[in-house]
């Protein structure tokens, strides 16, 4: 059994997301097209967002270090380390209100 830890990750990855341009950097941590689940950590910079995108189907995020904002429709929430969310199935905006990293899972539809 391999295990990996998302603190590592986090800290590499908010390097990274410092550096570039995009103020982002992710890492798939689990799954991809043949698995039923996919789960990606995702950080970024301080004051920078993922921009308006459409829902990935059924997913949620917990965030791992800082501070984020979810927008979806008319309606937002923020997020501390150690909360979780439904993403609602909308196109929605992930903002980063400082330095943060997030666990974004989601369920794939595999073909039959």
């Amino acid at each position: 059994m391999d295990g990996q830890s998302l603190t590592d990750l986090v800290e590499e990855h908010l390097g990274l997301a410092r550096e570039h341009g995009s103020g982002r950097s992710a890492i798939t941590v689990h799954g991809g097209r043949e698995h039923h689940l996919r789960q990606t950590m995702v950080a970024l910079a301080g004051g920078r967002s993922l921009g308006e995108h459409e829902s990935p189907g059924e997913a949620t995020l917990q965030v791992l270090r800082g501070r984020v904002r979810l927008h979806a429709g008319g309606e937002s929430w923020e997020g501390a380390p150690g909360d979780y969310v439904v993403i609602p199935p909308q196109r929605h905006d992930l903002e980063a209100l400082e330095d943060a990293a997030v666990l974004l899972t989601v369920a794939n539809r595999l073909a039959d």
